[in-house]
């Protein structure tokens, strides 16, 4: 019993990589519940059996997604200290980070796919950006809490919305030129 338990959860965290992966690459609606199960190595009956469909995988990978930085603005926090910002810019903006889209940050990846996204997959997103944001305000105690937490939103717009544009376009002098000025602007805004 412990064995088909741990298979099951094993099935699990591999059809969630795999949605995750997709959907962030892919978009919703790039990829299917079949694509999903083949790359996690399942079947399409194993993928309903453990989301219901994939309105239900969407959901699970978007939270997976959130989470992670949820978990990683505290760790940029606690290992860089007061140049956390400048440290979570850099990587945010970075290149093994803007161009592994598979990998890349939920954030970017699955806000414009909210847009066809059902109420309850809505309210998850809204919870998990704010708690997002809290963080980030925790992160600059410079501000006044009302102030600190406007600079958070505006820090995470730019940074999401920058990215976005970087990954669209093709030129790499061009890109260059946005991630720097993008840079510079994300900088300005948490700058006491």
């Amino acid at each position: 019993m412990v064995k088909n338990q741990t298979r099951k959860e094993e099935t699990r965290r591999n059809m969630l990589d795999a949605a995750s992966r997709g959907f962030r690459e892919k978009g919703y609606s790039g990829i299917g519940v079949d694509g999903i199960a083949k790359a996690a190595n399942a079947t399409s009956g194993a993928f309903y059996a453990h989301f219901g469909s994939k309105d239900g995988a969407f959901q699970a990978a978007l939270e997976l997604g959130l989470d992670e930085v949820i978990d990683g603005v505290p760790r940029f926090q606690r290992d860089f200290g007061d140049g956390w910002t400048d440290a979570f810019i850099a990587y945010y903006l970075g290149r093994s980070h803007r161009d592994d889209l598979a990998c890349g940050c939920a954030m970017t990846s699955l806000s414009p796919e909210m847009s066809y996204a059902d109420a309850e997959t809505h309210a998850l997103y809204d919870r998990k950006m704010q708690t997002i944001a809290t963080l980030v305000a925790k992160g600059l105690p410079q501000f006044p809490k009302d102030q600190g937490l406007a600079k958070a939103w505006s820090f995470l717009g730019i940074l999401i919305g920058g990215l976005t544009l970087a990954r669209a376009m093709n030129d790499e002098l061009a890109i260059e030129a946005v991630l720097n000025a993008i840079k510079k602007s994300a900088m300005d805004i948490v700058a006491s």
